[in-house]
């Protein structure tokens, strides 16, 4: 179903902004309990554009992240990849793709390569904040995520794939000066 996987690659990423949205979820636990964050990404960037923090894994999480997304890039014939969670497969969240004039696509069952630009997103997640800590809020741990996401990640978080900026600095020197 997914004609996007080879997009993902380093070396055949999209040419231009919002072409595709990578989707995924994660979770890691408090002492009170799991938190949950959903991303959208932009493959072309690595620039986290949509996200969303609860203590549930109902759709709305992922259609949070996918509005959030939505209303900060306005795109026109972007394609949203995903896995095949439940969550990206319930009505909430197709009824928002069709509302925001988004294609839907998924990968193969099992097949993590294709969804790799969120997968290595969430593996530094995992590597410079989540596992350094002890969370005992969940409160704690979502403004934890909030604060790497938007102060870190995006503005500073340099990447290699991105000949070493950081996803907002790649995307201010991409864009022709007005």
């Amino acid at each position: 179903m997914c004609a996007t996987t080879i997009w993902c690659t380093a070396s055949s990423a999209p040419t231009n902004r919002t072409a595709l949205w990578v989707q995924d979820i994660t979770q890691h636990r408090s002492d009170e309990g799991w938190v949950y964050l959903a991303v959208v990404i932009d493959a072309w960037s690595r620039r986290v554009v949509g996200w969303s923090i609860a203590d549930h894994l109902r759709a709305e999480l992922v259609a949070d992240a996918l509005e959030m997304a939505r209303l900060r890039r306005q795109p026109e014939g972007t394609i949203a990849h995903s896995d095949h969670g439940s969550q990206y497969c319930s009505w909430v969240f197709g009824q928002r793709l069709r509302a925001a004039g988004l294609l839907g696509s998924m990968g193969t069952v099992g097949d993590a390569l294709d969804n790799a630009v969120a997968e290595s997103f969430f593996a530094s997640l995992q590597c410079e904040l989540l596992d350094r800590h002890h969370w005992p809020t969940r409160a704690g741990l979502a403004r934890a995520m909030f604060h790497w996401i938007e102060t870190f990640y995006n503005p500073t978080r340099r990447h290699s794939t991105l000949g070493y900026l950081s996803p907002i600095d790649y995307e201010q020197a991409a864009t022709p000066a007005a």
